[in-house]
């Protein structure tokens, strides 16, 4: 194996605790008991796809939501339901990044949208007041910004070559099975860190 130089962390179930479980909850007491039918974790139906690569907007996306699950939902509602999985940054997780950036080159690789996206940053200036997140990083790379999404390979090719990044020197960290096999194909050395594991179980 070769020296590892570099690291690129995902983010939701990695660095920022999620609960899909409260999203779902969320929508079932708007009257939408089926939620699970258009998104999970690990798959979703077209319009969560495009929303998540910056294809549509929020409005259309909040538009496309209230037909395909045939309610009236006010955008907020929406919004609401689909940031409730979304809960906090705990602060050994990033002590930790911060130590290994000392040691290696810290990237975030993350598959969010906008609606997310607002959001995270907001948790995270709330828990840590003015600091900017993605500063922790080197570069952070946003699929609703790069219009690409986990776990397509073209996706960790463009970051590998966006970040002049050795493949054999890094590693991705990502708690879905489905993303670390991509990233495996494209060279990358991989750490799978599925719940409840932490990445303070790391060995870096």
């Amino acid at each position: 194996m070769q020296k590892i130089k570099n690291i690129i962390f995902d983010l939701g179930g990695v660095i920022l605790n999620l609960d899909f479980m409260k999203t779902e909850l969320a929508f079932a007491g708007y009257g939408i008991g089926n939620f699970n039918q258009y998104y999970t974790l690990q798959t979703a139906t077209p319009v969560f796809e495009q929303l998540e690569t910056g294809k549509i907007t929020p409005e259309d996306f909040y538009d496309s939501f209230r037909k395909i699950t045939l309610t009236k939902l006010t955008n907020q509602q929406i919004e609401n339901a689909w940031n409730a999985m979304l809960l906090d940054f705990p602060i050994e997780r990033i002590r930790l990044i911060k130590t290994l950036s000392k040691k290696y080159h810290i990237y975030l690789l993350s598959n969010t949208n906008e609606i997310h996206y607002r959001k995270i940053m907001k948790i995270y200036q709330e828990q840590y007041g003015d600091e900017d997140f993605n500063k922790i990083f080197i570069k952070t790379y946003y699929s609703h910004q790069l219009g690409m999404r986990k776990p397509d390979k073209i996706i960790f090719e463009t970051v590998l070559k966006d970040a002049i990044l050795d493949a054999r020197e890094t590693i991705f960290i990502d708690d879905a099975a489905a993303n670390i096999d991509s990233a495996k194909n494209t060279g990358l050395q991989t750490i799978h860190l599925p719940s409840p594991k932490t990445i303070l179980e790391l060995e870096l």
